[in-house]
């Protein structure tokens, strides 16, 4: 692989030669330019520290040419005996746990041991990733946690951005190329990038595909990224095809997904959430009354999510894009009512069960409105698949998932529509019975009636009118939020003139 022109303005800048003209030329894509840029760059020093798969990053650093003056170290403690004696006993070697233990030792050793000599002149910074890759007994799991610590400035303080990747080629020696591709690409984003983080998440798969590497959590922190919310870095990974879904938890921290769901039951209910209602709390605290005794689930432990899909999040603007404002705005209110957020690219309800079933193997619930329900007997949705609807229902039923419906009012009737009454169309009536019989369909029964007259988009319309009426359609703290911040378009009431 031939290095970059040496007369490329990127290079002629790394080294010094401040005669051309600047920016002529866009960033480096390819790895071995990325790897040699940083080589180039005298400030950067910094250690190299991987578990598993192989020194796949660092290998880039020293095949593309002047690795001396940019790496202090490179080890590789694959024993676990060796491994624990530097970084601590820990449960497993691939999680977040480990990797964090073994960026904050690799860079206090660096600073202990070179700061005073060079440290005026030096921004550290140190790579490690703990990675499962293909064995040679096979792996179904080949995923890995990869993160660097630095100084973007030298004697600055310390930033910090984590990932976990999942690797999806079937063969060890693609999973660790497209390992050390990633890792190159979250170096040279934390080097030259991290004033624009956005556009540092885009770099992260320059020379791959998301066929390739699936990245579904990024968390950035530290004095370079204090005003960075990592919600909006959450939705870029997913609205850039990066990973399928994306989660956090109320209190703003990214989570990732397979860490909490681990052999958890999950409850999740679907929404807009334009704003948080009475309803929305009602339907997921009666589903979660009836999911926590069925079998499996018994009384333990339930992860709720509050899932929002992009195609609900890019139609509110009705352009293609995200009003990033509005999504802030939903994740502060159910952020008010202490909920975990799930951002997904899965509109179609079988996706979802697939996804939620490849983190856990314990019971799965989905909460619903009667209107949904109807919704998903609809045939015009499945056109695209092969078997159709059949189709449809037998991955989304497959994993004795469980659908838990919430009755629907109408407020011009009166009339009152559940698991029992609901208009199926003709041809679809005994799918729909069956399903119902086997238990796939259950009817809430412990929800409050006084609830169902509100409806998110009517709440909306109120708070846009400065209707006061809206506050009480609510949760107290999701008034207060709105009030506080001026969400959906809220005005405090004008006072009256004396």
């Amino acid at each position: 692989m031939s290095g970059p022109n040496p007369g490329s303005s990127w290079v002629r800048r790394l080294l010094g030669l401040r005669s051309y003209p600047v920016m002529t030329d866009t960033r480096p894509i390819d790895p071995h330019q990325k790897a040699l840029a940083i080589n180039l760059d005298r400030r950067r020093y910094g250690t190299f520290a991987e578990i598993g798969a192989g020194q796949e990053v660092v290998r880039w650093f020293f095949r593309a040419g002047g690795a001396a003056g940019t790496i202090a170290k490179s080890i590789s403690a694959y024993d676990m005996t060796v491994s624990d004696a530097i970084y601590g006993r820990g449960e497993r070697y691939v999680c977040r746990q480990r990797l964090e233990r073994m960026l904050e030792y690799e860079h206090g050793l660096n600073l202990e041991r070179l700061r005073e000599r060079r440290g005026n002149t030096t921004a550290f910074f140190v790579f490690a990733d703990t990675v499962k890759a293909a064995s040679y007994g096979g792996s179904s799991e080949c995923h890995g946690w990869m993160g660097v610590r630095f100084q973007s400035h030298p004697r600055d303080d310390d930033s910090q951005i984590i990932i976990h990747v999942n690797m999806l080629d079937r063969e060890k020696e693609a999973q660790q190329e497209a390992l050390g591709i990633v890792g190159v690409n979250l170096i040279y984003g934390a080097s030259f990038l991290f004033h624009e983080p956005e556009q540092l998440v885009e770099s992260l798969l320059d020379s791959l595909t998301t066929a390739r590497i699936e990245i579904d959590m990024i968390e950035f922190s530290g004095i370079e990224f204090r005003h960075v919310d990592n919600r909006l870095m959450s939705l870029k990974l997913v609205q850039l095809g990066l990973t399928g879904a994306a989660m956090f938890a109320a209190d703003g921290a990214v989570l990732q997904p397979s860490e909490v769901l681990y052999k958890k039951a999950v409850l999740v209910e679907r929404g807009s959430f334009r704003p948080v209602t009475h309803v929305n709390v009602d339907m997921l605290e009666s589903a979660r009354e009836k999911f926590s005794r069925e079998p499996g689930v018994d009384g333990g432990p339930v992860v709720a999510l509050m899932e929002i899909t992009m195609r609900n999040l890019i139609t509110t603007m009705g352009s293609g894009t995200v009003d990033v404002h509005d999504f802030l705005a939903r994740a502060d209110v159910l952020a008010a009512c202490g909920m975990t957020v799930l951002i997904s690219d899965y509109f179609e309800y079988y996706r979802l069960a697939a996804y939620l079933a490849r983190h856990t193997k314990g019971k799965i619930g989905v909460v619903m409105g009667a209107a949904s329900l109807a919704e998903l007997f609809d045939e015009q949705f499945y056109a695209a698949l092969a078997g159709g609807i059949l189709e449809s229902f037998g991955r989304l039923f497959k994993n004795d998932l469980k659908l838990f419906i919430y009755p629907f009012l109408d407020q011009a009737t009166g009339a009152l529509t559940t698991v029992q009454n609901l208009a199926i169309a003709p041809g679809l009536r005994k799918l729909y019975d069956y399903l119902v019989d086997r238990g796939c369909i259950e009817q809430l029964e412990s929800y409050h009636p006084e609830y169902l007259t509100i409806f998110s988009r009517e709440v909306l319309r109120r708070i846009k009118a400065c209707d006061p009426s809206w506050e009480a359609m609510v949760p107290g703290g999701v008034a207060e939020v709105i009030k506080h911040s001026a969400f959906f378009d809220y005005r405090p009431p004008v006072a009256a003139s004396a």
